[in-house]
């Protein structure tokens, strides 16, 4: 940009005052290195207090990324800036192979390759229900072996939240006699086994083209951009970058364990080093943490939980369970939990949908206290 135009690009990021969460520093050298215009805004709880409402009506249907708000910062700060175009980055980690669960299932793939007499006998030992697998030694075995065995894609979902808890220790009866269960595995399944390709990381490039690019990514990015008012490009997205990402061999863009060798060997000299050889971080949002100290996003929460409960969509045991306990105690694995309801019920209620019917009191299903006798919310 800076040769094209002739002065230094502008450049535009934000950040998080939560350790672990930002990546400030990083920009910052990207910025020293190229002498762009850099600009930065660190988000606080204030702003996502305040644009969460409008994020979520904004949005042709529930949408559930967290990184949404801090896109939606980012592209504000640069329209008020003046400028009516961002390009942002995504696709490079589909196109050259830069998730780290490309190396992570690489490592479960692995055992496909041990011997069956071998794997029946180590199954026998640290799985099927041995006491071996609970001393502390084994432990990490028995979990290794108890994933490798789950084919793909069904394996990626096996920290999925719900998954993990129990389809009906979250949500109702009701719903849950209402719902195909199995749908989104099959479709997953569907997706992955449509591909041509044999190497597992362009099995998993093709998957993540469907779901992380096309059903979440660039939604995400459109969506926060288009409420900011500004426009948007996506060049690694270019059909010519992206046809030759599809003739690199697959040990060039996972190699061993390596995330995006080729792209990193590629551009050695022209990138500084500290962004070469820094781990994958993500987009993450500090919901969690802020929202259980925070009192204006956490009573923006409880007010959406209060609401959402009269839907008889989740168990009122699991909505109290999940703030009472879980939340205060593991705040960055269940804050994600609690931001999708917020965000699913914002954006019913923007829409004006309306309970199907009302709620059954007992425990198993949405409470009435949820709502009081003149159909307000009630407080969480």
């Amino acid at each position: 940009l800076g040769e094209v135009t002739g002065r230094p690009a502008r450049t535009y990021s934000i950040g998080f005052d939560v350790h672990g969460y930002d990546e400030m520093a990083y920009a910052r050298t990207a910025a020293r290195h190229f002498g762009t215009d850099h600009h930065e805004h660190y988000v606080t709880p204030d702003d996502l207090t305040a644009s969460v409402p409008a994020m979520a009506s904004s949005c042709d249907q529930p949408f559930g990324n967290s990184s949404a708000l801090p896109a939606y910062h980012c592209a504000k700060l640069a329209r008020e800036g003046g400028v009516d175009k961002l390009l942002g980055g995504d696709g490079g980690d589909e196109l050259f192979g830069g998730n780290t669960r490309y190396a992570k299932q690489r490592v479960f793939d692995a055992y496909r390759f041990v011997p069956g007499f071998a794997r029946r006998g180590l199954e026998a030992l640290l799985v099927s229900g041995s006491p071996l697998a609970r001393l502390p030694a084994l432990r990490k075995g028995a979990s290794y072996i108890e994933q490798a065995r789950v084919p793909m894609p069904d394996r990626m979902q096996m920290y999925n939240l719900v998954t993990r808890l129990g389809l009906s220790e979250v949500l109702t009866p009701q719903f849950l006699s209402a719902i195909d269960t199995g749908d989104c595995a099959r479709r997953q399944r569907e997706v992955y086994a449509a591909t041509s390709a044999r190497a597992l990381v362009n099995r998993m490039l093709a998957f993540d083209w469907r779901y992380t690019l096309a059903e979440n990514d660039l939604p995400k990015v459109k969506y926060a951009t288009e409420l900011a008012g500004i426009g948007v490009g996506f060049p690694f997205l270019d059909h010519a970058l992206t046809d030759f990402s599809l003739r690199l061999p697959p040990q060039l863009k996972l190699r061993g364990l390596k995330l995006r060798w080729f792209f990193k060997e590629a551009l050695r000299g022209f990138l500084p080093d500290e962004i070469l050889a820094k781990k994958k971080h993500g987009f993450g949002l500090p919901f969690g943490a802020w929202v259980n100290r925070h009192a204006g996003l956490r009573a923006l929460a409880r007010d959406s939980l209060a609401s959402f409960r009269a839907r008889g969509i989740v168990r009122e045991a699991f909505l109290r369970e999940l703030v009472e306990v879980h939340l205060p105690g593991h705040p960055e694995y269940y804050g994600e939990m609690l931001w999708i309801l917020m965000m699913l019920e914002q954006w019913l209620a923007s829409r004006s949908v309306k309970p199907r019917a009302a709620p059954s009191p007992d425990a198993g299903s949405a409470s009435s206290a949820g709502r009081n006798a003149s159909g307000s919310p009630a407080r969480a």
